[in-house]
């Protein structure tokens, strides 16, 4: 029973927070939603922060493994097109969200944007702390395929890269029916992505002057 409250609980949160954000939702929405009272919340999670931790917990825990994976089996190669090679071998980790929920990736990528425009600082702390040493794997791999780049650079093109990718993908369904709309042509999530790894690539790698 308890194990099932937990779950009730993490679901209701996960829609709200995923629909309206992490600061516009209340404890009083979400306990009304999954039908519990504050005090089952207070006991599963103790605070809003921690429950807002846990429902993104359970997307990076499937998550994470599949990115370890795919990082031990890729070979380095320069450039945009290493850069590219790497995100689309990225691309079957992030559909494996889908196996969580119906749009388990869309509704994990409306997450993090929600995180990522509400400044939420406890996030970045829980996603280091508990699956940095992945994150850090992840970006000397892309390090590894721009060698001459410099780290702050880098930092700046990963930020924008981040931001592309969670605003396409937070919008994937307004773009798919632009997509049917204008070119009678269906799109799923997978050829979404697969559309904006060549630019995000391009933009990963692309020279362009630096100010040191």
């Amino acid at each position: 029973m308890a194990k099932q409250t937990k779950a009730d609980i993490l679901d209701a949160a996960e829609l709200l927070f995923s629909e309206q954000g992490f600061t516009q939702t209340s404890m009083r929405e979400i306990t009304t939603r999954a039908e519990v009272n504050l005090a089952s919340v207070n006991y599963h999670f103790g605070s809003k922060k921690n429950l807002i931790q846990a429902v993104l917990k359970r997307y990076f825990d499937v998550l994470m493994p599949e990115v370890n994976t795919c990082l031990a089996n890729n070979k380095v190669s320069s450039g945009s097109e290493g850069v590219a090679t790497l995100l689309y071998a990225l691309i079957p980790p992030m559909l494996k969200l889908n196996v969580l929920r119906p749009s388990g990736t869309a509704i994990f990528v409306q997450l993090l944007g929600r995180g990522y425009n509400e400044t939420q600082g406890h996030l970045r702390r829980f996603i280091m702390n508990d699956y940095g040493e992945t994150i850090r794997a992840l970006v000397d791999a892309i390090q590894q395929c721009l060698p001459d780049l410099p780290e702050e650079a880098l930092f700046w093109r990963l930020h924008f890269a981040m931001g592309s990718f969670v605003f396409s993908m937070a919008s994937s369904r307004a773009l798919t029916e632009i997509a049917e709309s204008d070119f009678h042509k269906h799109v799923n999530i997978e050829e979404g992505i697969s559309h904006l790894v060549p630019f995000v690539a391009q933009g990963v790698a692309g020279n362009i002057s630096q100010n040191n």
